[in-house]
């Protein structure tokens, strides 16, 4: 079973097998025409359990000499407003441009 390790913001980051956190919503954003030569890589995920518990995590990676990425993300229980954690860790890594692309990539809502 494929395990991943996953940042996370002002905590130790936690690990967690991939088949139990599904991938629920995603963006990417690259800064050149195609992702294989890109310098600059965003990258926001939002993984959920059964349980109802979301990861929310962003990746800033960088190919530039003297310039950091950054990764962040929050653990958020169920029933949490999944759409501020986005906009808190697009913030925290640099993602901000595609925290709304994120968003609307989740399950919808009936009403």
């Amino acid at each position: 079973m494929a395990r991943r390790t996953v940042t996370l913001t002002g905590r130790p980051p936690v690990t967690i097998e991939e088949d139990l956190w599904p991938v629920i919503a995603s963006a990417k954003q690259w800064d050149n025409q195609y992702e294989c030569q890109a310098n600059r890589t965003w990258h926001l995920i939002v993984r959920q359990h059964a349980d109802g518990r979301s990861l929310v995590y962003g990746v800033y990676t960088t190919q530039y000499q003297g310039e950091r990425g950054a990764r962040a993300g929050e653990l958020i229980g169920a029933g949490d407003d999944i759409a501020a954690a986005v906009h808190r860790v697009a913030e925290a890594c640099g993602c901000e441009s595609i925290a709304e692309e994120c968003i609307a990539d989740l399950p919808a809502v009936e009403i």
